[in-house]
């Protein structure tokens, strides 16, 4: 399977990337790829640098070699800058842009990835400005951001964007199925509830404890029926969102010190040297500031999960006749949509987009829960379990 073909449903910006990586004549240096979460943004860029480093004419094999490098990330001509923190550093961007200017060593272009190009504070986007200005003749800068709103206005006038659209359930599960092996029933479950975002999709997938952890925060939502169980719930919440993103991380984590240990020449159990501790303890802390950001991200994934459930008890009230996101809950859901009006069910989703907001802007996760919690526990009765 090739790069182009891990992506789905995208088929005018695969074929506009493809065009432009076949003429260098009319090579555009400052690219953007916009679109939701899940859609395939960096897939995107990496498909693309894998073509602008192959070559116009590519030999099957150099492709094949190129491919397996730019997985890796270690392509020479490549630079990539992915962070799993809330903020892309000015000094990683510095960085970027001082490696910008060398030519590139074995392939047409150097190519330079940054992924969530939405997570840079203005003055770190003011950096990376001036060397889209005057980007090097053989360098080519791909930018990933859900949207061109999230750059600064100069920086979108520099780049040329390519915008991904949302693929439909049946893409995404014909793609677990295809790509993955995924049995198509559970592949379209998964492609659903994930509101197809392919990542998560695939978790769903694959993690039955991530699938358990879903139907729970489900269940605590609609089970508030006072100020004090709101309080109680938002807190459950967070600890299902925290643990979560624990169960993402940790077997990452752990790959990642195996490597820096042998990197150093340490064998497994073996004692670390005093003058290689500051190396471990960097990762370490690396690895803390990326856990900051994961729960947040599961704090909104929890948040986009109740969304859906609460659109789709509107769906079923206003006789709507679309399907529903959570359709392996269709009894609760038709229970719930019996006992709530319709502007309950309008304020529960205020609410949650109120919270989202909030974590977004650097609230703590906990009030924010809270907060949203206790707006709905006046309109929510009880529903009993969804198991």
């Amino acid at each position: 399977m090739s790069a182009w073909d891990e992506l789905t449903g995208q088929e005018a910006a695969i074929r506009a990337l493809q065009e432009a990586a076949a003429d260098p004549d009319s090579m555009t240096h400052s690219w953007l790829i916009t679109g939701p979460p899940g859609s395939g943004r960096s897939n995107l860029a990496y498909a693309f640098a894998t073509a602008l480093l192959s070559g116009l004419t590519p030999d099957p094999a150099v492709t094949a070699t190129t491919e397996a490098q730019v997985a890796a990330r270690t392509h020479p001509d490549l630079a990539v800058l992915a962070t799993d923190r809330v903020i892309i550093s000015i000094d990683e961007v510095r960085q970027l842009v001082s490696q910008s200017q060398f030519s590139p060593s074995v392939a047409p272009y150097r190519v330079i990835v940054i992924e969530d190009a939405d997570r840079m504070t203005e003055r770190t986007s003011n950096v990376l400005l001036k060397a889209l200005e005057e980007p090097p003749p053989r360098t080519v800068w791909i930018l990933c951001a859900p949207s061109a709103a999230d750059l600064i206005p100069t920086i979108r006038s520099r780049v040329r964007t390519v915008r991904l659209r949302v693929p439909s359930v049946a893409e995404v599960a014909d793609l677990l199925v295809r790509r993955d092996g995924i049995a198509p029933a559970l592949a379209e479950q998964a492609a659903r509830e994930a509101q197809t975002h392919i990542g998560m999709a695939l978790r769903l997938a694959t993690d039955p404890d991530a699938r358990a952890r879903r139907t729970r925060s489900l269940e605590l939502a609609l089970g508030v029926t006072s100020v004090s169980g709101a309080v109680l719930a938002a807190e459950q919440l967070v600890a299902i969102a925290t643990e979560d993103a624990k169960a993402f991380t940790v077997e990452r984590e752990a790959e990642e010190r195996e490597a820096a240990l042998r990197q150093l020449g340490v064998e497994p159990g073996g004692t670390v040297p005093p003058a290689l501790r500051s190396t471990l303890k960097n990762l370490e802390e690396d690895q803390k500031r990326r856990a900051t950001r994961s729960v947040r991200d599961g704090v909104d994934r929890v948040l986009v999960d109740l969304l859906s459930l609460y659109r789709d008890i509107l769906l079923v009230q206003l006789g709507a006749g679309l399907e529903l996101v959570n359709e392996s809950l269709r009894p609760a859901v038709e229970g719930a949509a019996q006992t709530l009006s319709p502007a309950a069910a309008l304020g529960a989703m205020d609410a949650i987009a109120l919270a989202r907001h909030r974590v977004a802007g650097n609230t703590p996760p906990a009030l924010a829960l809270e907060a949203m919690m206790v707006a709905a526990s006046g309109r929510v009765p009880a529903l009993g379990s969804l198991a």
